[in-house]
């Protein structure tokens, strides 16, 4: 009853839209038909409409933004965007990255290892559906993901690195794939707390940790709502009865907004899909605008493409590409278009 009572209301809400919406085991998710999907404009999670007009030039941003291309780089680049938020008191912090594994996918489940020759072979892998093994084999790339990136940002005063506890209550079902982690350092008053692919069913607790930890670090880690709107989650943001009935049928609206309340900000997002055939990356840190990158097609270098406020959408993304005068890459492949 509860399934067949949101895809009600979720088709109410686009029943004139060009898209369709397909149930999964966690809600909702909406396939796109049209260039403008919802017949509506999209949203980011931060609110506001995302703008169509991309910048060119960002002087605000730090110089040193650069897509990873190995895991060690992205953990340094995660770790150094923890660091300076936190210097500036942002002590409630939010990260979404790419995750590493075998290049082959042959070996589900085992993606990380102390073997330094297999480390520098993994590849950053967006989070799509190549990841076959579901969000448990996510979890077991994100949680040692997450103590990189928690032992980088704590070191190793007096030469003792933290120590590393893994809670798996949080995950009632035991195959959510959310878990918290928490550096134990020598001063507990540095001690950070990192919930690992957390939900929207577990605010309760991640509510209850940051009000513990004082000012003590605690992060998100690869959160699995969305960081874009579909029409359930614009309709748990508005006030009312739409509002409440929208966020109990699992729009994310109400977390987001506790969220808000308890000063959670993203701070670090390094993101990945394929445009034009090729693979593209969206990065943000909590100090710069968005930047977008394009792979070059020898798969050595990611290329800048542009720049916006907000999260551009793919539609952004495709038309600052034309504007860059990068075409499809079969054409580029075949010989019909310049190489990029």
């Amino acid at each position: 009853m509860m399934k067949f009572n949101r895809i009600l209301l979720l088709t109410i809400l686009v029943r004139s839209s060009n898209s369709f919406s397909m149930l999964g085991s966690k809600g909702i998710c909406s396939i796109d038909s049209s260039p403008n999907p919802l017949g509506m404009s999209m949203q980011d999670s931060e609110g506001g409409t995302t703008p169509s007009v991309i910048s060119k030039d960002d002087n605000d941003a730090p110089d040193e933004i650069a897509i990873p291309f190995t895991f060690d780089e992205m953990v340094e680049q995660a770790s150094a965007a923890m660091t300076a938020a936190y210097a500036v008191g942002k002590k409630r912090q939010i990260f979404r990255v790419l995750l590493p594994r075998d290049p082959a996918s042959g070996q589900l489940g085992q993606y990380f290892e102390a073997d330094a020759s297999l480390k520098r072979d993994l590849v950053l892998a967006p989070l799509d559906e190549t990841w076959q093994g579901g969000i448990m084999q996510l979890y077991r790339a994100c949680a040692p993901t997450c103590q990189a990136i928690l032992a980088e940002f704590s070191g190793s005063p007096g030469g003792v690195p933290p120590r590393f506890v893994e809670d798996r209550s949080v995950d009632e079902s035991g195959v959510d794939g959310v878990g918290l982690w928490m550096a134990q350092c020598s001063n507990p008053s540095d001690d950070v707390s990192c919930f690992v692919q957390p939900t929207q069913e577990i605010i309760e607790a991640i509510e209850t940790t940051s009000g513990q930890a004082g000012d003590r670090l605690v992060a998100l880690l690869n959160p699995q709502w969305r960081n874009v709107d579909d029409a359930l989650d614009a309709a748990s943001r508005k006030e009312g009865f739409v509002g409440k009935l929208a966020s109990f049928l699992g729009g994310k609206g109400d977390c987001l907004k506790r969220l808000e309340d308890m000063g959670y900000e993203n701070v670090y997002t390094l993101e990945g899909y394929v445009c034009k055939g090729g693979n593209v990356r969206l990065m943000k840190r909590f100090d710069s605008d968005w930047r977008v990158f394009a792979e070059n097609d020898s798969a050595t270098e990611f290329i800048p493409v542009g720049t916006s406020k907000s999260r551009p959408t793919y539609q952004d993304v495709d038309k600052m590409m034309d504007d860059k005068g990068i075409s499809l890459k079969y054409a580029r492949d075949m010989g019909f278009a310049p190489k990029l």
